[in-house]
């Protein structure tokens, strides 16, 4: 069990705010924060792997991390963190890169094979695609088999392709070793697939908290089915407006009456829905 209640100010997009987080994880969840920039999500990562101080509480399997200020150094923490720079040692091996952290030549091996990396073990991070030292970086964070792993949007870098391999491994790698896993992401698909329980934070302080499907999937009134997204441009043709939307990774068109296109504004959030399979678009309520 993991158990954070932590504060600490920081100076988000809108100014100063507090990061005002209470949050029980059990064993093994594989939680997703989402959430716009600058609302948190990385600093707690931060915070969790003691590279940033907060006041307040972080207890990990009865052994508090923080206390009464009193912080245990980043090193001595079960953590495994992966970012989107891979920041590989470069005169190593790949095989070396995982033995640097833990001198387990067993388990490197083991997970080199799990994520189709044993041919690469002798070869060196410049020689290797960009897909190719995400894995080799996900298999050194995971070479002290932590308690908990962190991923601060690792695979935003790569291609759709890439992209999804390395979360089916990012997976496999979860389960195999029953890891509690905390992944920053604002991909809804990324999200949907790999997360159990999804956090959405804004301005320091978690809103919403389920399970994935229940805070993805929401609907409104009796739509069918609802996604946020970013509207971008409203443009007419012939005799009717189309509404240019952005949902994640996806750009969307959708046909509005004028009526509803005098209450949107380019660069706003709105919603799209459909009932019986008539899209409606509408801004969030406040």
């Amino acid at each position: 069990m993991i158990h954070i209640n932590i504060n600490k100010a920081l100076h988000g997009v809108n100014g100063g705010m507090s990061l005002d987080i209470d949050l029980d994880i059990k064993q093994g969840e594989f939680i997703a924060l989402t959430g716009a920039s600058g609302s948190g999500k990385t600093t707690l990562l931060r915070i969790l792997a003691g590279l940033e101080e907060a006041e307040g509480e972080i207890e990990v399997n009865n052994l508090f991390w923080l206390k009464n200020r009193k912080s245990l150094k980043p090193q001595k923490r079960s953590i495994g963190f992966m970012h989107q720079e891979n920041s590989l040692f470069l005169n190593m091996s790949i095989l070396q890169n995982l033995l640097f952290v833990q001198k387990d030549l067993d388990l490197a091996l083991r997970l080199l094979s799990l994520t189709g990396l044993t041919e690469l073990k002798d070869k060196y991070p410049k020689t290797l695609s960009g897909g190719q030292k995400q894995r080799v970086s996900l298999c050194r964070s995971m070479m002290r088999k932590p308690d908990i792993l962190l991923l601060d949007e690792p695979l935003s870098a790569l291609d759709a392709k890439m992209r999804t391999q390395l979360q089916l491994e990012i997976l496999a790698l979860h389960k195999e070793f029953n890891t509690t896993t905390i992944m920053v992401s604002h991909d809804p698909s990324e999200i949907y697939k790999l997360s159990t329980r999804t956090l959405v934070l804004e301005n320091g302080r978690i809103i919403k908290d389920g399970k994935t499907k229940e805070v993805l999937l929401k609907s409104q009134g009796s739509q069918k089915f609802s996604f946020e997204g970013e509207l971008l441009e409203l443009k007419e043709v012939d005799v009717v407006i189309i509404a240019i939307v952005a949902i994640g990774q996806q750009i969307v068109e959708i046909v509005v009456s004028k009526k509803e296109a005098e209450n949107l504004k380019v660069g706003q959030r709105v919603i799209l829905g459909t009932k019986a399979f008539a899209p409606t678009i509408l801004r969030p309520s406040q």
